[in-house]
């Protein structure tokens, strides 16, 4: 089950891939789309991601899950 979808990678106060406040630059492989978030946009909390062959999923303690195939379905 998903709660928010897409919350904890959405846009936030935090960026996903550093942790750190929002407006600071993204790392180069992510913006080639080889780095996954890694840090919950809305608490900046580390959050759990697992690697699948197809895709992945991350989930903050705080905000819930999200997965990347529907992220993929809502575009």
């Amino acid at each position: 089950m998903v709660g928010s979808l897409g919350a904890p990678v959405t846009a936030g106060v935090y960026n996903v891939y550093t942790g750190e406040l929002a407006g600071t630059t993204t790392p180069t492989a992510a913006q080639l789309g080889l780095e996954l978030p890694r840090f919950c946009a809305e608490c900046g909390r580390r959050m759990i991601v697992q690697i699948r062959p197809d895709g992945w999923w991350a989930r903050c303690s705080r905000h819930g899950q999200v997965d990347s195939s529907e992220l993929e379905t809502r575009r």
